[in-house]
């Protein structure tokens, strides 16, 4: 799985239309509600993790080599 964070985006648009729509139940909103709910918690796990990522970078930028013993994703792809 190769997402990026613009993948992301696009899910939480899709998701947002899909709550918009005018032709649903109240069982199918109730539905997509709880599925909203789902992907806003694993969208913020997502975002916190890229987050730390960033932090990571920036001290790498910040004090090079030296640190980078501590940050052992620095480097690495997934």
């Amino acid at each position: 799985m190769k997402n990026k964070l613009g993948d992301l985006n696009d899910h939480l648009f899709s998701q947002l239309e899909r709550l918009g729509d005018e032709d649903m139940s109240p069982e199918d909103v109730e539905r997509e509600a709880k599925r909203a709910d789902a992907i806003v918690a694993v969208a913020d796990q997502i975002i916190e993790n890229s987050k730390l990522r960033l932090t990571a970078a920036k001290l790498y930028a910040e004090h090079g080599e030296g640190i980078k013993h501590m940050l052992p994703a620095i480097g690495k792809s997934e």
